[in-house]
């Protein structure tokens, strides 16, 4: 039996909305069913946005508290917020706006508290039609943003996963390693390499490049595959087969199972994953199991 996969359900995004028979959960009521429902069909965390009563993405931080109550209610499955929320749209202007480094910061004081979080390590042009976002819009995170996310994550004992959209920015994790940022070998920390979202394109050589330098400048570190639409299943399993630690489906990335079909609900991908799994002998962790690889201290 090969080493356990984590699996990852992103149930929601910024703006992705029903469609072609897909129920994206936008309540905190529904959020909280479809991670159980997750949970229960394999996946040991969970990734969650909060949507207002307009159903698009809100930086309220009561929103976000009662949705992780809720699932906390349902199961023990672990919790990882955005740290993007999603962008946006000023009617006045009719131009994208994306949170504040404030606004973004804010989510390390929601009671009660997540498990795990999760940043860009950089800026970039994002595209992701397949999550309902439309054209291409400026992604900005600051340097300011990411070492304050990085300590805040490390004081508490809590754990990062660092979304690699495009090669360099583990050159700059690199650079931030060399100005004592944070070490090298910090357990608690993952890499997670994002293809499809306007970079990175969602191809072996792409992910293969990516996977050598990582482990090449970060030895120690776990690694998740992250891809978008209808490449979602063949680079998870190109993942797996490469013995990443963690792949991430649902709703926020794709709706399409493996046979091109789209899903009806988020644990409908979890379990088509945990089929694929398992025919080459990765099982799914326990939350107990994902607590080790990630390196919970909390």
């Amino acid at each position: 039996m090969g080493k356990k996969l984590v699996i990852l359900a992103a149930l929601n995004g910024g703006a992705q909305q029903d469609r072609d028979g897909a129920h994206v959960p936008i309540t905190p009521a529904e959020i909280a069913t479809a991670a159980h429902e997750c949970y229960k069909a394999g996946a040991s965390v969970v990734h969650i946005h909060a949507r207002g009563e307009d159903k698009k993405a809100t930086t309220d931080l009561n929103v976000f508290s009662e949705i992780i109550k809720r699932i906390r209610d349902k199961c023990d499955i672990l919790i990882q917020t955005t740290n993007g929320f999603g962008v946006r749209f000023d009617p006045d202007t009719g131009q994208t706006v994306w949170p504040t480094d404030e606004e973004r910061l804010a989510l390390h004081s929601v009671e009660p508290k997540q498990d795990l979080f999760s940043i860009a390590a950089g800026s970039w042009d994002f595209y992701h039609p397949e999550g309902g976002y439309q054209g291409t819009t400026p992604y900005v995170n600051t340097e300011h943003l990411l070492k304050e996310n990085i300590k805040a994550v490390l004081k508490r004992g809590a754990s990062l996963e660092f979304e690699i959209t495009e090669g360099s920015q583990l050159y700059k994790l690199d650079r931030y390693v060399k100005e004592g940022v944070f070490d090298r070998n910090t357990k608690n920390l993952w890499l997670d390499y994002c293809l499809g979202f306007g970079a990175m394109p969602p191809t072996v050589r792409t992910l293969a490049q990516a996977v050598e330098d990582g482990q090449r400048l970060f030895p120690g570190m776990k690694w998740e595959v992250l891809a978008t639409g209808r490449d979602q299943f063949p680079m998870n399993t190109v993942g797996v087969l490469m013995g990443c630690d963690i792949v991430r489906l649902g709703f926020e990335d794709n709706i399409y199972l493996p046979n091109g079909n789209p899903a009806q609900h988020n644990y409908q991908l979890i379990e088509a994953m945990v089929d694929i799994s398992q025919r080459f002998g990765r099982e799914p962790t326990t939350t107990d199991e994902a607590r080790e690889v990630f390196a919970l201290r909390n």
